[in-house]
């Protein structure tokens, strides 16, 4: 594996306050990042803290990987119950306009995360579907040609390959286009996906290594737990951005146990 020959420091209880002058120069130093909860509601209608304990936790993770905590931004459907966090609303608008913030200071690169309930058409963002083709757009508008990572970790999320696809972008879904993924019952902490993504984080040191982690990990979780149909989680890597992503290392937390107390679809 290539290497930037930058050290980046790691460590579980790095924090979003602390940790901006650790990773100066690294190579996610320079990269604008959401981190997006989409919704708060479990399969079942109830109430679930799945989204959020993902959103919170992957972007600990993501500084820990060398991204600037000034250049991160989360999004949660109820930012009000986490007053101790800099949590923005999830909506379209809002979220367009802090990462199209994001990208003016932080122009080298684009990270974008959504983890909620989905659609055959989107995803859901509060009390809408955000479709597949406006994120395009959006992504389009906001990262352009910039090396853009991707994840959608949503049912049916395969809908987004196409719609996200370029040569500069990784596109990392939990599901294929036609299939549910799963985990989001009321008792479990992360959707199988978000919980092996955080896990693989540690295991892997690029993006591509974690995406096939990440789906490995998955495809095990469902077999253990007699999740059926299998999810397949897609992964879809521009030809310009291949070649790079050896380049862009990280070193990540150990990662985190998964929780899942029964199978439940995620939709």
């Amino acid at each position: 594996m290539l290497s930037l020959g930058v050290a980046l420091i790691a460590g579980l209880a790095l924090s979003l306050t602390t940790a901006p002058a650790a990773f100066a120069g690294g190579p996610f130093s320079d990269w604008a990042a959401i981190v997006v909860a989409g919704d708060w509601h479990a399969h079942s209608g109830d109430p679930s803290e799945v989204f959020d304990n993902a959103r919170r936790d992957l972007a600990k993770a993501f500084v820990s990987a060398g991204f600037s905590p000034d250049n991160i931004s989360q999004f949660s459907v109820r930012p009000e119950h986490y007053p101790k966090e800099t949590v923005l609303k999830s909506a379209p608008e809002s979220i367009h306009d802090r990462l199209l913030a994001l990208s003016k200071q932080a122009p080298g690169g684009c990270l974008i995360y959504f983890t909620s309930h989905g659609a055959p058409t989107g995803v859901v963002l509060g009390d809408r579907i955000w479709d597949h083709a406006s994120i395009g757009q959006f992504v389009d508008e906001v990262c352009a040609s910039r090396p853009t990572v991707i994840v959608v970790s949503a049912c049916f999320s395969g809908v987004f390959t196409d719609a996200l696809d370029g040569p500069n972008r990784m596109v990392m879904t939990a599901a294929r286009p036609d299939r549910t993924s799963f985990g989001c019952g009321q008792a479990d902490h992360y959707t199988y996906y978000d919980g092996c993504f955080l896990q693989s984080m540690a295991q892997t040191h690029d993006f591509a290594n974690l995406a096939v982690a990440t789906r490995e990990c998955v495809a095990r979780q469902e077999i253990a737990t007699h999740a059926d149909p299998p999810s397949e989680p897609q992964i879809s890597i521009g030809a310009q951005l291949r070649p790079m992503l050896p380049l862009y290392t990280f070193q990540a937390p150990p990662g985190h146990t998964l929780a899942s107390a029964k199978t439940s679809s995620n939709p």
